[in-house]
């Protein structure tokens, strides 16, 4: 059995952000902004179980905080998502991006179509549920990488690349 654990594809993520609302500084000593989000699916990979198709309901959103010297943003988001059978799922996830010039421009609205690199966002998500079938995700661990997707004339898109934590 080996001393460190190793990662299984779960799901991929994809989110359309809506427009930030900038909330102010607050006790942090840097500014919050709100990205909230009502439009995103949550695929799983072939070989997770349980498998299952997710759409975001209602509204979630993603509180955010840039690091006082603007290298990081850390990332608190959570929302609802109903599976292709009709179970609810409660999803949080916490991370970090590291801010390159790559997500300035991305968040300065200046970005020009494509796909920032893998790598500079990294999460944690958590799952909860009273649907049975889907109990068992409460139990797992699952961290992601992430990117943003820009397509001129819609909405920027978070996508994640998740796996679980498992035994190596």
């Amino acid at each position: 059995m080996a001393e460190f654990p190793a990662l299984k594809p779960a799901f991929t993520i994809k989110i359309e952000l809506d427009a930030p609302l900038a909330v102010g500084t607050g006790v942090r000593q840097t500014s919050l902004q709100i990205i909230p989000f009502t439009k995103g699916v949550f695929k799983t990979e072939e070989s997770f179980d349980p498998a299952f198709e997710a759409q975001v309901v209602g509204t979630g959103n993603d509180y955010i905080h840039v690091d006082p010297d603007g290298k990081h943003m850390r990332l608190n988001a959570n929302g609802v998502l109903k599976t292709q059978d009709g179970a609810l799922l409660y999803v949080n996830y916490t991370g970090v991006i590291t801010i390159t010039e790559a997500e300035q421009k991305v968040l300065g609205g200046t970005a020009e179509e494509g796909s920032t690199p893998w790598g500079n966002s990294f999460t944690h998500l958590t799952f909860e549920t009273g649907d049975e079938r889907y109990k068992d995700l409460e139990n797992r661990v699952f961290v992601s990488k992430g990117r943003f997707n820009v397509q001129k004339g819609k909405p920027t898109v978070v996508e994640y690349r998740v796996s679980q934590v498992v035994q190596g």
